[in-house]
């Protein structure tokens, strides 16, 4: 063993190693992507031995390709964020009704915020919706914990088992003790044993309803009573009840009326925001009222006798949970049943936030307010804590400096000029597209749903012309179904595939279109002209959107094609290729028009109001930020003037430069 500093997602792909994983497959998306990076790292360095990992196609596919190995009884890790668990829904769904033989643990971490993802999905209620054991951890030592339970759990009910960390547990780091070599269990001797279970007949899936509600019942009661299970869910009693807070300790502690449930990464804040509470009250010499405060790790199915335990002699509950009110719906359930008399305050009830993530400062004042130490308190008793809300500095996002799709965006823009159209974004960094000056992304739903849109948007409305953006990845993962859509059904679309050799937005992983794979083997990366080719694409354009011209008119050539045509944008990701000088700008020709920030928005260009030169005068002139610039030429093909210049390394990429303002009265419906 050694002691390492880890990111809680790293300690967890040491969990499953040391557990024996032997296929482990998914999907990057933030917050959940380092866990199969660090396994794929220790497999390269040769400490984790016997392992298969992969980033796969899609969240679909993963979750298959681990099926099929837990049916063989070997261990599996399937990894994706919350919203990825909808790709994966149709196999997940049937996959808990067949079961499984090897322990399969599901990875999904939720996004509050949210910080990185399109919605605030909570994995909560779809392990309720598909009827799957749930464990959610407080911090990234419990959490290293319940990977390890968890795969001891799903083979102990032959279910698929959900871990669902949220983004502070999956990014935090602390010290582990972790093994420096591990290897894989073997698949049993028997291996994939053939029998009518692995078939999902509907006579089957009945028979099953019912196995999977029974093993339900079990799993809840295994929370509440099983030694490892049940250390998820502590229960702790403190303020005026605690013994060690009674002048006799040999005295009967008053029994206390108020309870705080907390899950997930909330209970972290809810006890630092108890011991916040307790350590002023000793510091000032009032007292807290005795509280009963309960972990709940296990969320679903929920354990009623531990909820039994810790509900006894309480009137009140406060509830902290994020996402969904899910932990307030089960004691609602369980107080309606049991026909307690406890009022559970929550999300429901407007006591706690509502959407987005908790904190410990947000925690202290709900917490002091329910403890009711907050009103009605002399002058000697302050009000522990007050709101420490603050707006924060807002920056918008935008692309990186010396992003392609910039230039992408904006050749399609001039191409278009002034025809209606309709411009449909996707999932990724080129998102950020919507954003002005480039106002090129009209919509954003979900990954691939782009190209298939741009499909209803040409059947409603044919007199405009449709245009669907979409990255090389997920090309891949999501955008074919749609690809074979336009050409099966004959639609007047135009798809801009944006190729930046990655997938760049969750941390720039390899795709089928690099060749690159995690267990080092290089293939022939697949082409994204030929699979287009394949389906029936007849007009598909090449073009360096580095190049406004080249790009132009390739866009120009593809927009005017009468049904499904593709413009394969290529050029990598700044993040792939070393930088090349930063632009220069000549303050005696800049003529402080702004047009260099006004047209493509690059962060790589300020402008300074106090700045004077013979042709800007008093308009004050533009500057490159070299920490910013990577020489990518954009914008001295905007400047009208020849005001910015490259370094010889670079300046065969900058044509000659546009003559006014190209999207000048360009507009699109």
């Amino acid at each position: 063993m050694t002691k390492q500093l880890l990111m809680g997602n790293e300690a967890f792909a040491h969990a499953a190693l040391e557990s024996g994983v032997r296929v482990v497959a998914g999907y990057p998306g933030t917050p959940s992507s380092e866990v199969i990076e660090t396994i794929a790292k220790l497999h390269g360095a040769g400490s984790a031995r016997d392992v298969h990992v992969e980033w796969s196609t899609n969240e679909k596919s993963a979750l298959e390709v681990v099926a099929g190995a837990a049916y063989c009884g070997a261990r599996t890790l399937f990894t994706c964020k919350q919203v990825g668990l909808n790709v994966a829904s149709d196999p997940l769904m049937s996959l808990n009704y067949v079961g499984v033989k090897g322990g399969t643990v599901l990875f999904v971490a939720d996004d509050p915020g949210p910080i990185s993802s399109q919605t605030e999905q909570d994995t909560r209620r779809f392990a309720s919706f598909a009827k799957i054991p749930v464990l959610d951890p407080a911090t990234p030592d419990q959490g290293f914990a319940m990977m390890q339970a968890a795969f001891d759990l799903s083979e102990r009910y032959a279910t698929p088992v959900i871990v669902r960390p949220t983004t502070r547990i999956c990014h935090a780091s602390t010290f582990f003790e972790v093994a420096e070599t591990t290897v894989a269990r073997p698949v049993p001797k028997e291996g994939f044993e053939r029998d009518p279970k692995w078939v999902i007949f509907p006579r089957r899936a009945y028979e099953a309803h019912g196995e999977i509600n029974e093993r339900l019942r079990c799993i809840a009661g295994d929370y509440a009573n099983d030694p490892v299970l049940s250390a998820f869910n502590p229960i702790e009693e403190g303020g005026a009840a605690h013994p060690a807070a009674a002048e006799d300790a040999s005295q009967e502690a008053s029994v206390p009326r108020l309870g705080i449930v907390a899950g997930g990464v909330s209970a972290a804040y809810a006890r630092e925001a108890l011991r916040m509470i307790e350590e002023r009250a000793a510091l000032e010499g009032f007292e807290v009222p005795a509280y009963r405060f309960w972990q709940v790790g296990t969320p679903y199915p929920f354990p009623e006798e531990t909820a039994e335990r810790f509900a006894q002699g309480l009137d009140q509950v406060l509830v902290l949970e994020e996402l969904d009110h899910v932990l307030e719906d089960a004691l609602l359930v369980f107080a309606g049943r049991t026909h307690a008399s406890f009022d559970v305050k929550g999300k429901l009830t407007g006591d706690v936030r509502d959407r987005g993530e908790n904190d410990v400062d947000d925690a202290v004042v709900r917490i002091t307010r329910f403890l009711g130490l907050s009103d009605g308190r002399s002058a000697a008793q302050p009000p522990v804590y007050e709101s420490a809300d603050a707006p924060l500095p807002v920056r918008p996002p935008v692309l990186c400096a010396g992003c392609p799709h910039r230039g992408s965006f904006y050749a399609i823009k001039r191409a278009l000029g002034r025809t209606p159209a309709v411009l449909c974004g996707d999932i990724g960094c080129y998102t950020l597209g919507n954003a002005q000056p480039l106002d090129a992304v009209d919509t954003c739903l979900c990954m691939g749903a782009g190209i298939t849109m741009a499909q209803g948007f040409a059947v409603a409305e044919p007199q405009k012309k449709t245009l669907a953006f979409v990255g090389d990845s997920t090309f891949f993962a999501s955008g074919l179904p749609g690809i074979v859509n336009a050409v099966y059904n004959g639609h007047d679309i135009t798809v801009c595939v944006l190729d930046n050799a990655t997938t760049a937005m969750t941390g720039s992983q390899p795709h089928p279109g690099t060749g690159v794979t995690l267990m080092g083997d290089t293939r022939t990366p697949i082409s994204i002209e030929r699979v287009l080719e394949a389906v029936g694409f007849e007009c598909i354009v090449h073009a360096d959107p580095l190049n406004f011209d080249e790009s132009t008119k390739a866009a120009q050539k593809a927009v005017s094609f009468e049904g499904p045509s593709a413009i394969l944008f290529e050029s990598p990701c700044i993040q792939l290729v070393k930088p090349n000088p930063p632009a220069v700008i000549d303050q005696d020709l800049c003529t402080g028009c702004k047009k260099c920030i006004t047209e493509i928005g690059c962060p790589g260009i300020g402008f300074n109001v106090d700045a004077r030169g013979p042709k800007s005068k008093e308009r004050g002139q533009a500057f490159v930020d070299e920490s910013l610039c990577n020489g990518c030429t954009l914008c001295t093909q905007v400047c009208p003037f020849d005001a910015i210049t490259m370094s010889d390394a670079n300046a065969s990429l900058a044509d000659k430069p546009l003559n006014g303002s190209a999207m000048e009265g360009g507009s699109h419906a």
